[in-house]
């Protein structure tokens, strides 16, 4: 270590704890903040120190399976403190990276002296509570607290009147665009995708914590069943993740000169190196195109430079897993080959998603990774769609230079951004797949196909492809052979949505 750091300017993760309540009552199910309080605990119990009175920086992931009113504070009086930084923040499913990236560069300013990042939701038992019509012994729900944009909030209308405003149904324009960009056939695509899902399900079959806890075979993900149904081509159930669990997790860190001063022993450490960040557009459709993401390769880029160039010197890996497109774009980035462990937790299929805050937990299983002799752990987390990245280095290693300060890689992600096409909704003639999917109802028929176009002009416009159109949807759904770059016709359709049907 360089001697110039002084030990209390270098932060370090000291410990962990995680909880899945698996209830055999539905009113014994716990609630969000009872998880919380949990996972906290469990996180100062793995520490061995008596550290969590000292908490002094608490970040709370945002939730949505309960509507909490400051929530922060409503921890920070259960565990008996008083943090000068008491923070509960946006939806993002990077947002435990950036809080956990945030917090040691606190530490290394020395204006924090321990830091606790936590999550939890009960998505599981509030669903099945509301389907059942059962009033939960939670604390009250707070229907005056605005509910936290997302999702439509940030589209246009037309893409919100298509169905294309959730994350199932945008993600597979990116399954689409690089699926063509890379020269795979949809065929190879998804059998890329199946072996790398089966893979995310061994290491949750192996991890205590998991929701899930089966390995799966590729087939078995990719083949549509009453049980594995489609949801969005070219996605079945089981390769989406699973909001429908009840867990929480939390980290506490300090600093190296706070952590040997409360007797943590040297191999229970793990160093906080760096990171980066940058975000796309939060409207998709002002995206230049579908096949990379700028503001991924930035901040991916960043982290390689900081381990020279090489995305092997990474023996522990998370690459965040909403969606199979995600790790298959950042392991091409990171330059790793398709046999990469992409997965320390097991992913947000079969560990779970307990919605924005699976990076925590993935967090932990990292910690855990590199406790038992891992030695540089890459955390990759993403929110919205492809839309906010955050990256960070974590090692067994003190690292020989301060935590920088500035992470932001935004303005090489927006260098590298080229001209976004006008989005328009009014076009006739002829129009060429940008890129497609195809959205499916609870038992497999068909809603409708979605597919965006370039127009004649170069204009980019979004269409319908009605159930009803066989042919064309034979065409969007054809295994050997991508859509992406094909030709048709746009109509104009009595509702004023435009369609689009093969020529």
């Amino acid at each position: 270590m360089n001697s110039a750091i002084s030990p209390d300017r270098i932060p370090v993760i000291v410990g962990v704890g995680e909880i899945a309540d698996h209830p055999l009552e539905l009113t014994a199910g716990l609630e969000p903040l009872v998880l919380l309080e949990a996972a906290v605990k469990r996180a100062g119990d793995d520490a061995g120190a008596p550290l969590l009175g000292e908490i002094d920086s608490l970040d709370v992931v945002n939730f949505l399976s309960w509507r909490y009113r400051d929530p922060e504070r409503q921890l920070a009086a259960r565990l008996g403190i008083k943090p000068s930084h008491c923070y509960y923040g946006p939806v993002g499913g990077e947002s435990p990276i950036r809080y956990l990236h945030e917090a040691a560069q606190r530490i290394a300013l020395g204006e924090t002296k321990v830091a606790m990042v936590c999550g939890a939701e009960a998505q599981s038992t509030a669903t099945k509570a509301e389907r059942a019509k059962v009033t939960l012994p939670w604390t009250p729900f707070a229907h005056d607290v605005p509910e936290p944009k997302r999702g439509a909030a940030f589209q246009k209308p037309m893409a919100v009147a298509l169905g294309v405003f959730r994350p199932i149904t945008v993600y597979p324009l990116y399954e689409a665009a690089t699926t063509a960009h890379w020269g795979q056939t949809p065929r190879e695509a998804l059998a890329e995708s199946g072996e790398l899902w089966s893979r995310f399900s061994a290491v949750a079959a192996d991890n205590p914590q998991s929701w899930m806890k089966r390995a799966v075979s590729a087939d078995t993900i990719l083949t549509a069943s009453p049980d594995n149904r489609l949801i969005a081509w070219p996605y079945t159930k089981l390769m989406v993740a699973n909001p429908a669990v009840n867990m929480g997790g939390a980290v506490l860190m300090t600093s190296l000169a706070r952590a040997r001063a409360a007797g943590i022993a040297e191999d229970r450490l793990v160093y906080v190196h760096g990171g980066a960040c940058a975000e796309e557009p939060r409207d998709y459709l002002i995206r230049d195109q579908f096949y990379e993401s700028h503001a991924q390769n930035a901040v991916l880029g960043a982290v390689l430079g900081m381990v020279g160039g090489d995305g092997r010197a990474f023996d522990a890996v998370e690459l965040y897993s909403c969606f199979p497109v995600v790790p298959k774009m950042a392991r091409r980035t990171l330059g790793l080959g398709a046999d990469v462990q992409p997965t320390v937790t097991g992913g947000l299929t079969f560990h779970g998603a307990p919605l924005n805050t699976y990076m925590t937990h993935a967090a932990c299983a990292m910690v855990r990774k590199l406790r038992g002799g891992a030695k540089l752990g890459l955390l990759y987390g993403q929110g919205g769609f492809v839309t906010k990245h955050h990256a960070l280095v974590l090692s067994r290693q003190a690292p020989q230079q301060i935590l920088a300060q500035d992470t932001s890689v935004q303005a090489e992600a927006d260098r590298r951004r080229g001209e976004v096409p006008e989005f328009v909704t009014e076009a006739d003639g002829k129009g060429t797949v940008e890129s497609f999917t195809v959205i499916y109802g609870r038992h497999g028929d068909v809603e409708h196909g979605v597919v965006m176009l370039r127009t004649a002009d170069n204009a980019r416009a979004l269409a319908r492809v009605p159930a009803r159109d066989a042919a064309t949807l034979a065409h969007l759904t054809n295994m050997d052979r991508t859509p992406v770059g094909s030709s048709g016709d746009i109509i104009s359709a009595d509702d004023e949505i435009l369609e689009w049907r093969i020529g």
